[in-house]
């Protein structure tokens, strides 16, 4: 009670910036990864973007359900389906892949001066086994696109509803646009921008609502905890990570120096607006789309494929 008493408004007010900002900078890594012809433009993206947050902080396993009604909302905007596909399959994988990134980053200036924690052993097996994905996937779209388009049709065809045809041919269009990535270094480069500039907004908001309740973390202390919790909550336990972002961040910022009252309080507000807000904030960003002037459901290869 007596920490709620001293917080500065202000900073709370700079924290939901930093946080909105972050959203921003997500739709905007979307945007970066579609072809230009097939770019709705922002207000669409982040709209798009909100429900599909909205949706994932409310059930189990969010992070697929949230995908499937992003994809279904963009097809529904009119982008053809397997730029959809490789777009939200790019963006997944690349911003996590930033995030360990950062994490490594943190580590390795931190562990010298802070000491070494078991847990870290934990986050650098889910980060191995992401990048030994990620690898795998690249190596199959790159290497070997005929034969992956070949056995993925071959299993699409024991399914209901699904052509084989269909799913050679969206392996093909994915393994060209993987290509066309590889190539655009200015694309390239864009997409990893913005991937590290939502992160990084993201955890200057957790940074100014701790600092809100007296307390301003490290640099490396904040990094090290913020990569620490979201590496770990893309385990699908719960959704959006809840409960295991709460744990872990508290934890290691109070490891970090952080007075256990200041980390709650800081940590609660942020998710907050990090956690909570999306969700009705996604509610109203999905009515808008279904009743936007010239809204339809896609008739052609999209619906096909989707």
């Amino acid at each position: 009670v007596n920490l709620l008493g001293q917080v500065n408004p202000i900073y709370l007010l700079i924290g939901f910036a930093l946080e909105a900002a972050a959203i921003v900078a997500y739709a905007q890594l979307t945007r970066s990864v579609l072809p230009r012809r097939s770019d709705p433009g922002l207000g669409i993206v982040l709209r798009i973007q909100l429900a599909t947050l909205g949706l994932s902080h409310t059930v189990p396993g969010g992070a697929a359900a949230g995908s499937s009604l992003g994809y279904r909302l963009m097809t529904e905007a009119g982008i053809d389906g397997a730029d959809v596909g490789f777009a939200l399959g790019t963006q997944g994988l690349g911003s996590a892949l930033v995030l360990n990134a950062l994490l490594w980053l943190a580590l390795v200036v931190s562990i010298p001066t802070q000491g070494f924690n078991p847990l870290y052993v934990s986050v650098a097996m889910v980060g191995a086994v992401l990048i030994g994905g990620f690898a795998l996937l690249v190596l199959l779209l790159t290497r070997g696109e005929e034969r992956a388009a070949v056995l993925l049709g071959r299993l699409a065809a024991h399914l209901p509803l699904v052509e084989a045809a269909v799913v050679e041919r969206v392996v093909h269009r994915l393994a060209l646009r993987l290509r066309e990535l590889a190539g655009d270094r200015a694309v390239l480069a864009r997409a990893v921008g913005w991937a590290a500039a939502n992160w990084l907004l993201d955890a200057a908001s957790l940074w100014v609502f701790v600092a809100a309740f007296g307390h301003r973390v490290g640099i490396d202390g904040l990094l090290v905890s913020y990569g620490l919790a979201n590496v770990l909550a893309a385990i699908p336990i719960t959704p959006g990570g809840l409960g295991i972002v709460e744990g872990v961040l508290t934890s290691s910022l109070v490891g970090f120096g952080t007075t256990r009252g200041v980390a709650i309080l800081g940590v609660l507000s942020w998710r907050l607006v990090n956690f909570w807000l999306p969700i009705p904030v996604g509610g109203v960003g999905y009515v808008s789309l279904r009743w936007a002037p010239g809204h339809a459901h896609p008739t052609g290869p999209e619906a096909t494929e989707a």
